[in-house]
């Protein structure tokens, strides 16, 4: 069985800024971390290996240093890592990663399963996993809360829903996007750090993937960032003071007025 893990290598939620000039998260002097999804797709897919035998290729599309959040997944389980790394691929939207990580699949050869996770923090569009899908031509179920039943050959999730839960069937080849609740990411092992620390990570450039330098990056990307503001501060505001019932007291008597 072959699981490949889509990951991203995103900015720390703590320290976020914009590049005033391209409108694109800055990530020089930001610390970086693993997209906290991810770590989900990950563990849920070395658990599959686990109980079915094969290997787990983690891949990430980024800058040279994202090679520190594959040497991570294999030091929680993964076999192997893949950075998809090229100054071309800068500022790449949704639809750019999508035909980007497309092409590096193709390049690794066969899969059965992709894990992804639900989305990324710095993002927030839930759009690369199931775009991904629909380039390979697969099947794909999102926000996947729960593997019930798995093979060689397929599988049963649960989807999460907003009133409980949808029940999947597929079979391979297929992708799933996952959610924290899935399960309880496991702490790197001393024998997997020192495994992380000896692997090679496979490095795959623009040119090794046979990308259209159309379709990637910035020039790739038709969803363009224009303009980056605060909100227009709303309507005139105060602070309640004193004990609880004293505030509620106030709030009362300022929501009178609207009666």
């Amino acid at each position: 069985m072959k699981i490949i893990v889509c990951m991203k290598q995103v900015p720390d939620a703590k320290d976020v800024r914009l590049d005033p000039v391209t409108n694109t998260l800055a990530r020089e002097g930001v610390q970086s971390i693993m997209n906290p999804y991810d770590q989900h797709a990950l563990e849920e897919a070395v658990r599959l290996k686990e109980a079915h035998a094969g290997e787990v290729i983690a891949i990430t599309m980024g800058p040279p240093q994202a090679e520190e959040i594959l040497r991570q997944a294999i030091s929680c389980g993964a076999d192997s890592g893949v950075l998809v790394s090229d100054r071309a691929f800068a500022g790449a939207d949704t639809w750019a990663t999508a035909y980007t990580l497309e092409h590096a699949l193709k390049k690794i050869g066969g899969f059965d399963l992709i894990l992804c996770g639900k989305q990324a923090i710095d993002g927030d569009t839930a759009q690369v996993g199931p775009g991904l899908a629909t380039r390979l031509g697969i099947p794909y179920v999102t926000c996947v809360q729960k593997i019930r039943e798995s093979s060689a050959t397929g599988l049963v999730a649960e989807r999460m829903m907003d009133d409980g839960y949808d029940l999947v069937a597929l079979d391979y080849p297929a992708l799933l996007t996952v959610v924290k609740d899935i399960n309880e990411p496991r702490v790197p092992s001393i024998k997997g750090k020192m495994k992380a620390k000896k692997a090679e990570i496979v490095r795959l450039s623009a040119a090794d993937i046979e990308a259209d330098p159309a379709c990637i990056g910035l020039p790739g990307s038709p969803t363009k960032v224009v303009n980056v503001f605060p909100p227009p501060s709303r309507a005139e505001r105060s602070v309640l003071q004193g004990t609880l019932d004293e505030q509620i007291d106030q709030l009362v008597e300022k929501l009178k007025v609207y009666l």
